[in-house]
């Protein structure tokens, strides 16, 4: 490799050989010592009963099982709740969700602990089980006080305004179905120490958890994560796995390894919040809003886990890119017997922009106006209309620059009126189209997770071993920081290895989520850094007699003013000289404050803008749809590396796109989900992708705070672009009443739920 700086380069992904080849190595890889056993869990079989008997005594004398435990083998915490209690590891005397685990077994393969479990006798008593959001607010079932925010006089304004419209929206759930499962390794240690390998977005609080299980300290439990197979949210505070892995481990003093099938992950891992709203909206002849009431409910299933947090994240991203002057909100977070909803790429952000994007669609269609204009006149504006519904100043705003650039790009107003045309002509297949803004802000929501810490060490041949508390899940973060380390230090970029993530060299991190993990740990890797740099600089200028000269890294050189000092070389004297080659970093980020009582201040660094265009075809006898053609422009600042932010901005724009026509979820009236498997869960596939698909980084980006590289995040805003979709299809379905009824349809816009509108139109021109 060559002696060049990879910096704003495309480069592939540090692992991108490996997985396309298959020798990533991943939790299920590891090779096992010696004397391995192999878990398995025992599932309860209803939504919310009582525990009456438990008789595991066939488990037990089973083929190969080696232990079964319950909630009776617990020495310390029986809960893995990440904030508030409520998610036992095993629960004690009722069930409150269909899948939920109730005693786990090790074996001498895995195939025999998974026939044993089957064998269990539980007697319950039936308890009648709340499902849906509708049935836990109509029975008042929630897991906290309602909460209600409110800016300025909406009640009045709605009564004033020149216009009304009233209705209610549903956006569904979402199954995770990462390509590596949820999976952990364990082995015991001397001293009762464990050494844990988990698929993991969060190796510290999985610690910590461990720890207060088995009534130990963390300085016991030792967590490694090399890289995940993707995660989306779906392990940040899924921490059962690791967990009954570590007391399977704990009481037979072996190495224990739990894999959970396909099946018995989707039904018992938490999935995205469905959530309902319901609003009253007063707006003028122009579509501006001027008065906006909303009841904001969500699916929180069994447990809290981090219900309240993404429920926050929702109702701070109610607004996405429009001004909303006057405005109401009650969030209502529903208590229900399904697995506890959790944390899902977009944390509740994309929830609230689709019930803002329903209600401008709908002002659009009512105003029989172009639904891109009366967005355009909602925008929030750089210097007035500037600050949002909390009470923080928008300074970064390019959503109008962007919107326009990408209207002009994809020729938006005249497939608009071609798309007209054509419907007109054609009875059976009909076209729509759709452009839609994303405004999304980053940091985590609760302040003191915007923390991060890195080691860094130099070694005297001038490589350099870097260690930090991010998760690689498939994003390329381990790529970029390896890329920000390797510019710094003017060196290529095959002299920076990443090992994986460890908490026993970076402490009490935290999770990788809220599109953060490159900008916090990135800093903490470039703050690491910048103190071994001043060690050596100060030991040149004392050696060398050099004064008033700022040192320039490059082509493996330090070089002051005409001095130039080899790298390797310089670092081999450094350590003759007892120099300092090793440092710990740290990073947290400023100017956030929020306070969630009066729902004030500023809770994210900055905002992430982006637009896209999405034409798609219906067939009104089928409901098929099919996307003919995505348009994108996405800021991401000043790419650290265009090549995965690229990838980044497709692929989450696909994962969108599935949540709002594709993945349904469903669950009997008992709460026992009937869409656990890859038969009967649909996610995109390649068939499913755009036929088109244009996707353009914003050439004018730059982010405007101090982040690593002035970049901008691209984990979780570009997954809020595939709204396009979801309007397009809806537009298509107006087509059929000539644009004269507004449609009504939630999502997923699933085929059949095409077909239910269409007929609702039908059955209203009649």
């Amino acid at each position: 490799m060559s002696k060049e700086t990879f910096i704003n380069k495309i480069i592939p992904h540090d692992s991108a050989y490996k997985h396309v080849s298959g020798f990533a190595e991943y939790t299920d890889d590891i090779k096992e010592p010696k004397g391995t056993l192999y878990g398995a869990i025992g599932l309860s079989k209803k939504a919310h009963a009582i525990i009456k008997k438990v008789d595991l005594s066939k488990v037990k004398s089973s083929k190969g099982v080696i232990s079964v435990i319950s909630y009776l083998d617990i020495p310390g915490r029986n809960d893995v709740g990440p904030v508030f209690d409520g998610d036992p590891i095993f629960p004690q005397k009722k069930v409150e969700f269909y899948g939920q685990p109730l005693f786990a077994v090790a074996a001498i393969s895995t195939e025999l602990a998974r026939k044993s479990v089957l064998k269990a006798k539980i007697i319950y008593k039936d308890l009648k089980p709340i499902i849906t959001i509708k049935d836990a607010l109509n029975k008042k079932n929630l897991l906290f006080k309602v909460k209600k925010i409110s800016r300025g006089n909406p009640s009045k304004k709605i009564i004033n305004s020149k216009n009304f419209l009233k209705g209610n929206f549903t956006t569904g759930s979402q199954e995770h179905f990462y390509l590596e499962g949820q999976a952990a390794f364990v082995i015991p240690k001397e001293d009762n120490n464990l050494l844990v390998y988990s698929s993991t977005q969060h190796p510290s609080e999985t610690q910590q958890l461990i720890a207060k299980m088995l009534n130990q300290k963390s300085n016991t439990i030792n967590v490694l994560v090399r890289r995940i197979g993707g995660g989306f949210g779906g392990k940040e505070t899924n921490f059962m796995t690791s967990c009954i892995c570590a007391l399977l481990a704990r009481k037979t003093g072996k190495p224990v390894k739990l894999r959970l099938d396909r099946d018995d992950d989707i039904i018992l891992t938490g999935k995205r919040h469905e959530f309902y709203s319901e609003y009253e909206v007063g707006f003028n002849n122009e579509g501006i809003i001027e008065g906006l009431k909303l009841k904001l409910a969500s699916n929180c299933g069994m447990s809290p886990d981090l219900s309240l947090a993404i429920n926050e994240r929702a109702l701070l991203h109610i607004d996405n890119a429009y001004f909303i002057s006057d405005l109401e909100i009650a969030n209502y977070l529903c208590k229900t017997n399904i697995s506890s909803s959790t944390a899902f790429r977009g944390f509740g952000g994309n929830q609230g922009m689709m019930a803002i994007e329903n209600i401008i669609d709908n002002i659009s269609r009512h105003l029989k106006k172009d639904p891109s204009n009366i967005r355009k006149n909602n925008f929030y504006k750089k210097k007035s209309r500037n600050i949002t519904h909390y009470g923080m100043k928008i300074e970064d705003n390019v959503i109008n620059e962007i919107f326009s650039k990408l209207e002009k790009k994809s020729n938006y107003k005249k497939r608009y009126l071609e798309i007209k045309k054509f419907n007109k002509k054609n009875k059976y297949k009909k076209k729509g189209i759709a452009i839609t803004p994303v405004k999304f802000g980053i940091s985590f929501t609760t302040i003191h997770l915007n923390q991060a810490g890195a080691l860094v060490h130099i070694y005297t041949d001038g490589s350099v071993h870097l260690n930090h508390g991010g998760i690689e899940m498939g994003q390329g973060t381990h790529t970029k920081i390896a890329q920000l380390v390797a510019n710094s230090l003017g060196l290529a970029y095959d002299k920076v290895h990443i090992s994986s993530t460890n908490t026993s060299k970076v402490p009490n991190t935290s999770a990788s989520a809220a599109s953060s993990t490159t900008d916090l740990n990135g800093a903490a890797a470039l703050n690491a850094v910048s103190k071994i740099k001043s060690n050596l600089e100060n030991f040149i200028k004392s050696k060398y007699k050099i004064y008033n000269k700022n040192p320039v890294y490059k082509n493996e050189s330090i070089v002051f003013g005409n001095q130039k000092f080899e790298f390797k070389k310089i670092i081999q004297e450094a350590y003759l000289n007892r120099i300092s080659l090793s440092s710990t970093g740290f990073y947290s980020t400023p100017k956030i404050k929020f306070d969630k009582k009066n729902f004030k201040g500023r809770p994210f660094l900055y905002f992430c803008y982006g637009a896209a265009v999405s034409e798609v075809s219906i067939d009104i006898l089928t409901g098929e749809n099919v996307i003919e053609r995505v348009d994108i422009i996405h800021d991401t600042g000043k790419a650290i590396n265009p090549a995965l932010e690229l990838g980044q901005i497709e692929g989450g724009f696909v994962q969108g796109q599935g949540w709002l026509t594709i993945e349904e979820l469903n669950w009997k009236p008992n709460g026992q989900i009937t869409t656990f498997s890859p038969s009967t869960y649909k996610i995109p596939a390649v068939s499913d992708m755009p036929k088109k698909f244009n996707v353009e980084i914003f050439k004018e980006g730059i982010n405007k705070e101090k982040v690593v590289n002035k970049a901008k995040t691209t984990g979780e805003p570009p997954l809020m672009l595939a709204m396009s979709v979801f309007y397009a299809i809806k537009d298509a379905i107006a087509s059929v009443g000539n644009y004269i009824v507004t449609p009504i349809i939630d999502a997923p816009a699933t085929p059949e739920k095409i077909l239910m509108s269409i007929n609702k139109i039908k059955n209203k021109i009649k």
